[in-house]
């Protein structure tokens, strides 16, 4: 695990540390959840791009485990009979199997509210510019409600049974899945005081990566195994949800993944720093196994 991983453990663990008892099951829900593992996707995004435009990862750290508790809390939700109603999640019972879909409503209900208390709390505010801080804050808002993830949820439900286009597969997408990864890019960048040139670039990485990630997962929903991904296969067959998959086929929709993933590696080239890390990571999504 790289030291970027391990400070992001630790933050993620900070911020969950202080309970009072009497709502102890609360915490040890959200605890659960945020500790069953991934990649860290979002929060290296902000960290990597922080680091780029000259902010120190003290300073992002709060911003990274933000756009984690709110991706950890979309995956609680997303997972209860109500929604997907998945049993497995990273290879382990999903939250509301563990501790019922009272309590796993309740736990991702307070770590998005734990997004935002990260962000903005004093010792946040003294490390980045208030200014800037809430300007990160508005844009992960933005990005994970209604014109954005959650948004991009309702057209998942609304398509379930039916048949859904090109366009309207591309725009569950971008909402769904890019726009926590937008977020995850702009924060970083933001908290730096980058200019509107390298905000427009690392937007445009991240809504082709966002792309790109969401077509290899419905690729790796008919090609892998459960073991493997750690969460049920077949999952959209199975919810009769029409994906590029279903439109195209596998070898099309790898294809499209790849054009995607070299257009984001070449929106890197506004930023002037070393940009190997996020090319790697773009190139490490794309050929990944689960």
């Amino acid at each position: 695990m790289s030291s970027s991983n391990v400070n992001i453990e630790n933050a993620l663990q900070k911020y969950l540390a202080h309970y009072d008892e009497h709502y102890g099951i609360l915490m040890e829900a959200m605890a659960y959840s945020v500790g069953a593992g991934g990649k860290r996707v979002r929060p290296m995004l902000t960290l990597e791009f922080a680091k780029l435009c000259g902010a120190s990862q003290a300073q992002a750290l709060p911003f990274a485990c933000a756009v984690e508790f709110i991706h950890t809390y979309s995956l609680i939700h997303d997972d209860l009979p109500c929604m997907d109603d998945d049993e497995m999640r990273r290879g382990k019972p999903s939250n509301h199997i563990v501790y019922g879909e009272d309590t796993a409503l309740l736990a991702g209900d307070a770590l998005q509210s734990l997004a935002f208390e990260a962000m903005l709390c004093d010792e946040t505010l003294s490390a980045v510019s208030p200014a800037l801080a809430a300007k990160a804050a508005y844009a992960l808002a933005e990005c994970c409600g209604a014109r954005g993830m959650v948004g991009g949820q309702v057209i998942d439900l609304q398509y379930e049974n039916k048949k859904a286009d090109e366009t309207t597969i591309n725009k569950m997408h971008l909402l769904k899945t890019g726009a926590l990864i937008k977020a995850a890019c702009l924060m970083g960048v933001i908290i730096a005081g980058a200019d509107s040139q390298k905000q427009a670039a690392a937007a445009e990485y991240a809504e082709c990566i966002g792309l790109a990630f969401q077509l290899v997962d419905d690729v790796l929903d008919v090609t892998s195994t459960t073991d493997q991904l750690g969460k049920p296969v077949n999952s959209d067959l199975d919810n009769n949800k029409s994906t590029l998959v279903s439109l195209f086929g596998v070898e099309e929709c790898l294809s499209r993944a790849k054009a995607l993933t070299d257009k984001a590696i070449s929106a890197l080239s506004a930023f002037e720093g070393d940009t190997s890390t996020l090319r790697d990571l773009a190139l490490k999504l794309l050929n990944r196994k689960n």
